[in-house]
Formats: structure tokens, sequence, C-alpha cells
């Protein structure tokens, strides 16, 4: 009879906190609501709601499957900077291997295909693309060579907006097209804006994030830019078919994450950073439940 002893019960939690870390979920909840939102604001017959539990359940394993993969390509990375020396890769609490690499692999496939099953190909087109673009485009190719990389790497929770879109209407309708657009814009500032506070980790390692290779005042502006951008097309489905819940969700965050940017313009530092990024957040999630409600409010939802 195998006793277990206490020590190994807590080695075998802190493991399976680990493995569970590296498919950066939190990450993959709000691309899943992105993907909702989009079905959310596509006039037509809706999907029944085993469709969309099962585009959901699709659009989360691939964004974990990208996520793991950032996680196992990044290691060396990671374990430079203060923020993410800790994951679970760059401690060595998980060692790299072919397993990981065929896990990921299996996770992406089988996200692909269970989307095509329970929607149509132009969704699950998309499901893939947001994966090799977060996975291979930007982690793999741009992060490392150039300070666009997270202009790039934007498309990911874009093409999450797309394939709920796209699940209902294949031709894209103008509201989803706005709402991906604004998506688009949203990842460049919330993400500086992160990097801004941490601006050391990326020096010390090496990395061109834009707050790295350029002034605070610069980079504020350039987070000023896009989030002016992001609350313009934020804004333009409120007066193309959504209706009013929608409206003072996107323009109450939209309005939030705009002043704390014009603060963060007007007085760069590391704290107008923090509260830049954590504003993002919020706007996020309001203009994601606004479209979720008006959605379900005018029977957009489901079927």
């Amino acid at each position: 009879m195998t006793v277990t002893t206490g020590t190994e019960t807590l080695a075998r939690r802190s493991r399976a906190r680990a493995i569970i870390s590296i498919f950066k979920l939190r990450i993959g909840v709000e691309i899943t609501l992105a993907m909702v939102a989009g079905v959310a604001v596509t006039s037509g017959n809706g999907l029944a709601a085993w469709q969309l539990a099962a585009l959901a359940a699709a659009v989360l394993l691939s964004s974990a499957s990208a996520g793991a993969f950032n996680h196992y390509v990044e290691r060396d990375l990671d374990a430079r900077m203060a923020r993410t020396r800790m994951r679970p890769f760059a401690t060595g609490e998980l060692e790299p291997g072919a397993q990981w690499l065929a896990l990921i692999a299996l996770l992406l496939v089988g996200a692909v295909l269970l989307a095509a099953w329970a929607t149509n190909t132009a969704a699950a087109a998309q499901v893939f693309l947001g994966a090799i673009t977060y996975g291979v485009v930007y982690t793999l190719w741009l992060k490392r060579r150039t300070w666009l990389n997270i202009v790039f790497g934007g498309f990911a929770g874009t093409f999450a907006l797309l394939a709920g879109a796209l699940a209902v209407d294949p031709g894209l309708q103008l509201e989803g097209a706005m709402l991906a657009i604004a998506m688009f814009f949203w990842t460049p500032p919330h993400f500086w804006s992160l990097a801004l506070y941490n601006k050391k980790d990326y020096v010390t390692a090496g990395v061109p994030m834009l707050p790295a290779i350029a002034s605070e005042r610069v980079t504020a502006y350039v987070i000023l830019t896009h989030t002016a951008l992001l609350v313009a097309f934020s804004l333009v489905p409120a007066f193309t078919g959504l209706g009013p819940v929608y409206l003072v969700c996107a323009a109450a965050g939209g309005g939030w994450f705009l002043r704390c940017s014009l603060r963060l313009a007007l007085r760069p530092s590391r704290a107008a950073a923090l509260d830049n990024f954590r504003a993002s957040l919020v706007q996020l999630s309001l203009l994601l439940l606004g479209a979720i409600l008006d959605g379900a409010i005018h029977g957009r939802l489901l079927a």
C-alpha cells in the first residue's frame, strides 16, 4: 500500500498549479468573452447554446495552446525579468521537452476541429489565426526584433472576436468589423502601459518593447493615440445598430481609459502607467459586457 505524505501532496499541488499557470487562463477567459461579444453584435439566426459553448471551448483551448507556447519559447527571457522570473519553465519547475510541444499542438488542432464542427470553417480559421498570431508571429518572430511586436500581436484578440461574428454570419457585418478594429487598437496601449511600468525589465532582457527604446513622453503619446482610436472605433456600433446599453458601457469605459491615457501623456510616470494599464482592463470589460448584454436583450446571442 502506497502512503502519500503531506510533502508529496503539496508537491503535486504545486506542480498542478504550475501546469495550469502556463496556459494563461485568465487571458483566455477575456479572449473567450471577446468571441461571445462577436456573436452578440452580429444580426442573424444566432448560435444554439451548444454551438456557443463549443466555440467558447475552442477559443479557450486555442488561447491556452498559444499561452503555453509563449511560456515555453520565452523561458530564457522570463528568467531575466522580475515580473516573469517565477514562471514554471523559467525556474525549472517544469522541464521543457517535446512532450510539451506535442500537447500544445494537440490543443490547437483540437480547438480548430471543434470550432469547425460546431460552427463553420470561417470561424475555425479565426481560432487558428489567433493562436498562430500570438504564438508564432508575436512570440517567435517579432518580440525580440521590433517594437512593432505587440502591434501585430494585437491581432490575436481581434481574431477571437471575428470567430464569434463569422460563426453567425461569414459575410462579417459592420458592427463586428468595428469592434474587431477596436480590439486591435486595445492591445498596444494595454501592454505598453504595463511595459512602461516594468521598463527596467525589458531593458535588462534586451526586448525592444516601445517603452524600452523610446522616451516616456513619446511612449505615452503613442499610447494616447491608440487609446483615442480604440474609443472612436468602439463607439461606432452604438450608432449603426447596437442599443443604449452598449453605448453606456462603451462610453463609460472608453472615457475612463482616455482620461487615464491623457493624464499619462501629460505627466508620464510609473504610477500613471499602472493606472492606465488598470483602466485598459476596465474599458475592455465594460466594452465586452455592453456588447454581450445588448446582444442578449435584442435576441442576437442565442438562436
